[in-house]
């Protein structure tokens, strides 16, 4: 693989780049919490070749949200759900706001 291509998935939301143990290390947590949000299928991260699981930017990110409302006292089964919900809710605004500036450039008012 040449560097261009290597930096290219690095730049990648979603390529699979940490081992859990890295990635526990980052989030400030234990590897159990990764597996616990694994079981609650809050994340599923890939597996190497081996058979290691390799986490992504964004799964991390999502993993450091939930660790953050365990860290305020939510059940982490009620965390993942949150979590689950606000990603929903942040991709579903995402949409909206897409179909509104479509709307606007072709002059058709929506409704509302």
């Amino acid at each position: 693989m040449t560097a261009d291509a290597m930096n290219g998935r690095l730049d990648d939301d979603d390529y699979p780049a940490y081992t859990m143990g890295r990635a526990a290390e980052m989030l400030g947590t234990t590897q159990g919490f990764l597996r616990a949000i694994g079981e609650a299928r809050l994340i599923t991260p890939l597996r190497s070749a081996g058979g290691h699981r390799r986490y992504s930017r964004y799964q991390l990110r999502i993993a450091a949200r939930a660790r953050e409302l365990v860290d305020q006292g939510t059940p982490i089964e009620a965390a993942c759900r949150i979590v689950i919900l606000e990603d929903q809710l942040e991709e579903a605004q995402r949409l909206n706001a897409a179909y509104r500036r479509s709307a606007g450039q072709t002059g058709r008012a929506g409704p509302g």
